[in-house]
């Protein structure tokens, strides 16, 4: 991960960001364990979606242990500070996955990990896997990772292909998580944020069974609550047949002025 790819260096803070957030997971209709984990903290401005794999008690605990390593880190710091120090508790986890897999004797013990930090009024997303980060700006809903799984990989050697008979991977074959392999590289992406950001963070439970018009149409509003309930009971009613989990965050920025403000009328004596 290189600074450039957060959106540029050290920044000053320009806007007062107020933060507001809701998560919500279910276990899906059709499997008994739910190993998706997610962290929400908008007062330290750290957000975070895991979708755990390696069967049953396996799966859950790599997510939850993903979502440990980035429950206390510094709220404090440049954007670049805050991401690098996310990206050294990943690939701790990481070690520690890979370690316990070996120890276990079983292929592996992982987890796809999504998180969004803020800071000095920019956001960064670091990933590995297929959970995915959204955000939904001025009507317009943009994925703002990439997901490493087979299935990506091959759209984009054939991107603008017509090709129908081209042979695809199933969906669900992802080609990073945490617990994967031995060395692991995070991508990250990262730009200024604007008043009214909504962002999704979200498993592929959701995403496989929603689309993005469904997505917009939730997030419009612009209540992180109502949206992380819609988006959840909407996956359940197409299926379920994953692990569900939504995390939605809300940017507003304080000293906008394009924000109404009520001043009350002076009267003279």
């Amino acid at each position: 991960m290189k600074a450039d790819e957060l959106g540029g260096g050290d920044a000053l803070e320009t806007s007062a960001f107020h933060w507001t957030s809701a998560s919500r997971s279910h276990p899906g209709r059709v499997r008994e364990v739910n190993e998706d984990a997610c962290l929400e903290q908008p007062l330290r401005g750290v957000w975070a979606v895991a979708d755990g794999m390696g069967g049953h008690s396996l799966g859950e605990f790599a997510s939850r242990l993903a979502i440990r390593s980035l429950m206390d880190l510094p709220p404090a710091g440049t954007l670049e500070q805050r991401a690098a120090a996310a990206e050294t508790r990943l690939l701790e986890t990481n070690r520690r996955l890979r370690a316990e897999a070996a120890r276990r004797d079983v292929p592996v013990i992982g987890t796809t990990i999504a998180t969004l930090l803020v800071a000095q009024g920019r956001f960064a997303c670091v990933w590995a896997g297929d959970s995915r980060v959204y955000l939904y700006r001025a009507g317009r809903l943009r994925q703002l990772t990439r997901d490493h799984s087979q299935l990506e990989a091959v759209r984009s050697l054939h991107v603008g292909s017509s090709d129908d008979t081209l042979d695809r991977p199933p969906a669900n074959v992802i080609t990073r998580a945490l617990g994967g392999d031995d060395r692991l590289e995070l991508d990250a992406v990262g730009a200024d944020v604007a008043d009214g950001d909504v962002f999704l963070l979200c498993s592929d439970g959701l995403s496989n069974e929603v689309s993005g018009a469904d997505i917009v149409q939730m997030l419009l509003p612009g209540n992180c609550r109502l949206a992380a309930e819609s988006l959840l009971d909407l996956a359940l009613e197409r299926g379920g047949h994953d692990n569900i989990t939504a995390v939605v965050v809300r940017a507003e920025d304080l000293t906008s002025p394009d924000r109404t403000v009520l001043h009350p009328v002076l009267k003279a004596d």
